[in-house]
């Protein structure tokens, strides 16, 4: 059996397309709503976050043989988790993670951390769209909240924990745009007109991330651009693409069902 961590889009894909090859998973996702695809390709999900110890307490009850990381690419301690509970069981990890944008514009300011984006964007000031989730919302309201001339509009999954963390860190109801994606280009150049946006933030999270029509938008209207670079992380063995996964789960001689 294989353990996936499947807390994408087109990790779900990749967790089905290996239940239609024959293989036998058990997936993992943080969320509920993360879960409904699944649940409906008929695959066994355990929902909630998993420390390394609780990963191979899984690997060891339901006889894992292989871990599958499909996890989002900011989502590092997950894979740090993960990495560690195949050391600790001895059995093989692969890494599947879609295929970083390529920027290439002056307008873009490439940082390496949440803490450098909030640093470069109070230092700009302006409507600031910051486009990286809930997570770390914390780091940018202490930063550019009480700022002078700046205006933070955070944009996110319209999910009851995420307005309640805006309530809790001072974001206003009129600065929260709660709306799921995937967007298209004209979307978010609609967006960023009715908001004013000078300055967007978003993270290097690949095309299916919706990042190539972020960037093409803000570059339309030239709007400056920060873009957070992907944690750097040891994965190993690591593909882009669904065919590599597969055929390398054949080369490993997985057990199929």
């Amino acid at each position: 059996m294989i353990l996936c961590l499947a807390g994408t889009s087109d990790a779900r894909e990749l967790a089905i397309s290996m239940k239609n090859d024959g293989y036998s998973l058990l997936t993992t996702v943080v969320t509920d709503s993360a879960a409904i695809e699944l649940r409906k390709a008929g695959l066994p999900i355990k929902v909630g976050r998993l420390s390394a110890e609780e990963m191979v307490e899984v690997i060891q009850q339901q006889n894992i043989e292989t871990i599958v990381d499909a996890s989002h690419p900011f989502a590092e301690e997950a894979s740090r988790n993960a990495i560690q509970a195949a050391r600790a069981a001895n059995i093989p990890y692969i890494r599947y993670e879609r295929q970083p944008e390529l920027v290439k514009r002056e307008e873009v300011i490439s940082v390496e951390s949440y803490e450098q984006a909030a640093e470069v964007a109070a230092s700009k000031g302006g409507v600031i769209m910051l486009t990286t989730g809930s997570k770390t919302l914390q780091v940018f309201s202490q930063k550019l909240l009480n700022l002078p001339n700046t205006r933070l509009i955070a944009r996110m999954l319209p999910r009851k924990d995420n307005m309640e963390k805006c309530e809790q860190l001072g974001i206003p109801q009129k600065n929260i745009v709660a709306i799921q994606g995937p967007f298209t280009k004209e979307f978010d150049i609609a967006l960023y007109k009715q908001y004013g946006v000078t300055l967007m933030i978003t993270k290097e999270s690949g095309k299916v991330g919706s990042v190539d029509e972020k960037l093409a938008a803000a570059a339309e209207l030239d709007i400056e651009t920060i873009v957070i670079k992907r944690p750097s992380i040891e994965y190993g063995l690591t593909f882009s693409s669904f065919d590599e996964v597969l055929r390398q789960l054949k080369e490993m001689e997985v057990q199929n069902i």
